[in-house]
């Protein structure tokens, strides 16, 4: 066993705790998290971005989920954690495990900040006989050198990119209090808190956000948050909206003194232990972030930004393929040198802050794992044969953006392209998709998974997420996948102004990765007497590399799509280019 997993269970042994609940959670419930966070990762050695630990006195378990099944069996390998794959037969939910462990009373400990009220909840329920102990992080006692909270400058996001003031955005969220009669509204997700209050930081590696909650009620608003990350000039403007600061640590004392009759707060985003401190008179209010459906809808100055921050960042990869497809030829190239000339590309852009997440370029067998990362010691070198798979972003002050690209470098096998091609006739299949208004991802999903369940293959994971706007890359409440997932507030209703990914892919472990995605803008169709139909616009235009295509395995109507689209990229991306490229670009996006 791991030296980590024998501290904590030692200390487990004086605390009284049978068994001890470690999450991949801030005290925010953040998909990503900053280093001070990641106990999860310290204790196992495990470094996805999802996975749920679970110790007891004896034995460690590992949950996560399919993006992460290969990459977790590496890391966790003789660490003496077994690892549990989500979702797969058999394999049972924390819950179910700890109801197998323990057959009488047992405490589980864990830092309730970093659970989430609905988690803690359903877990008191679905296990009676279990005491919580939710007021120690056992894990600070035993990490000797854990980085500290981080504490950026937060600014202002400027009118120009967002498109609504501040004062309408609490005006809006007023109004939705109003008709559930909350007097009070707590908000802990960081990206809406800064959707509405128009700010932007650095807190999170990627994450354009500030460590903070929101306190809203009817004549005010108070923002906690670290003092030293509000420059002045910041806190006079939050001011005139009617918001107020208080530090950051200091929400739990005013909970306790909340004299509002009533709370609305999203017990999936809000921690248990803050809800500890409400007072019992307070009437709890249970309900979506109303912020978090405003926030998915983009309005048309962010629509026309994002456009902007798209075109320009589609001429970034559109250039990186093409130095990549020459380069390759002439020597050998390794993951991090692509990794880090795709980065040069993109921060040469006017306005770009940083990635929107960590660039996977992952090599032949590397990209089988949807969510790899190269590092100086396993990184692949890449050869002039086989694929290479970069999913990508960047964050700009016009918008987040997300692509992946499959490109062949070289010979490939004949599997290799049949599932190429595979991959990309679902691509084109769901961003070509035209259906009625009322329509969710999980209407949606089996028109990108059709071709691969044709042949009895599928993928592990969602086709697609929400994408937030110079905010988190991965962005609720819509999404497209078939397996509706109760944690994952993703199933509304596809909205005009809403922007979906959509990045269907095969993974052969072992072997090979494939993977292809555009970023795509719901919009209205006609409206008749059936109804509103709608149908997505598409964001991004990289070529999808034709040297990996199959045309035979193509429908006409598939080479259609793929034609004018490709007909799109060339007509956008060629005034960008070097005279040279632009021969390369007529090339690669020649009809087929």
């Amino acid at each position: 066993m791991k030296k980590e997993i024998l501290a904590l269970q030692a200390l487990m042994e004086k605390k009284g705790c049978d068994a001890y609940l470690v999450e991949t959670a801030d005290f925010h419930q953040s998909e990503y998290v900053g280093d001070y966070f990641k106990a999860r990762a310290y204790l196992s050695g495990f470094t996805g971005s999802a996975g749920t630990l679970l110790v007891t006195k004896q034995e460690a378990f590992l949950w996560t989920d399919g993006r992460y099944f290969v990459q977790a069996e590496k890391q966790l390998e003789n660490s003496g954690i077994e690892l549990m794959r989500m979702g797969q037969p058999g394999v049972p939910t924390v819950i179910e495990k700890l109801a197998m462990l323990f057959t009488g009373p047992f405490c589980l400990g864990a830092d309730g900040r970093t659970l989430s009220y609905h988690q803690a909840q359903s877990m008191q329920r679905a296990l009676p006989m279990m005491t919580m102990a939710l007021a120690e992080d056992l894990v600070d006692e035993i990490w000797p050198d854990r980085p500290a909270l981080s504490c950026q400058e937060a600014f202002d996001y400027d009118l120009a990119y967002c498109g609504e003031s501040r004062e309408k955005k609490l005006a809006r969220i007023r109004t939705e209090m109003r008709q559930v009669g909350a007097e009070s509204h707590l908000v802990t997700s960081l990206d809406d808190i800064a959707w509405i209050l128009n700010i932007r930081g650095h807190d999170v590696a990627c994450n354009p956000v500030v460590l903070s909650y929101l306190l809203i009620e009817m004549d005010l608003a108070t923002l906690y948050v670290q003092t030293a990350a509000m420059p002045d000039q910041l806190k006079t403007e939050l001011a005139k909206a009617g918001v107020t600061c208080r530090d950051y640590f200091a929400l739990m004392e005013d909970l306790v003194l909340l004299d509002a009759k009533s709370l609305l707060f999203d017990p999936q985003k809000v921690n248990a232990a803050l809800l500890e401190k409400v007072n019992p008179s307070v009437r709890r209010i249970e309900g979506n972030n109303p912020s978090t459906l405003f926030k998915a809808i983009k309005n048309e100055v962010e629509i026309a930004r994002t456009k902007e921050a798209h075109l320009m960042d589609s001429v970034a990869v559109t250039k990186f393929m093409y130095w990549l497809k020459n380069t390759i030829r002439q020597r050998p190239i390794t993951e991090l040198e692509a990794s880090d000339h795709l980065e040069k590309l993109r921060a040469a852009i006017p306005g770009f802050i940083d990635l929107s997440f960590t660039t996977i370029a992952a090599y032949q067998a590397n990209a089988a794992m949807m969510h790899y990362s190269a590092k100086p010691e396993n990184q692949a070198t890449m050869q002039a044969e086989g694929v290479l798979l970069v999913d990508s972003g960047g964050q700009y002050l016009s918008g987040t953006t997300d692509i992946t690209r499959t490109f062949v470098l070289g010979d490939i096998t004949a599997e290799q392209r049949h599932h190429f091609t595979l991959a990309l006739k679902s691509l084109l299949r769901l961003q070509n998709a035209h259906f009625l208004y009322g329509c969710t991802g999980l209407n949606l999903d089996i028109l990108a998974r059709g071709p691969l369940w044709d042949e009895d293959l599928d993928y592990q994971c969602g086709t697609g997420h929400g994408v937030g706007h110079l905010l988190n890359v991965h962005e609720g409440p819509n999404g497209i996948r078939w397996k509706v997932l109760p944690n994952r507030q993703e199933m509304a209703v596809l909205e005009e102004g809403m922007i979906t990914t959509d990045e269907p892919g095969v993974y052969i472990p072992g072997s090979h990765g494939v993977r292809h995605e555009n970023e795509l803008l719901c919009v209205k169709g006609k409206m008749n007497d059936y109804g509103q139909f709608m149908h997505f616009e598409v964001l991004t235009f990289t070529p999808i590399d034709l040297d990996g295509v199959d045309p035979a395995a193509l429908s006409h109507q598939e080479k259609e799509w793929l034609n004018a689209y490709h007909a799109e990229v060339y007509e956008k991306l060629s005034p960008y280019m070097s005279e040279e490229e632009k021969v390369w670009l007529k090339e690669y996006t020649r009809e087929i």
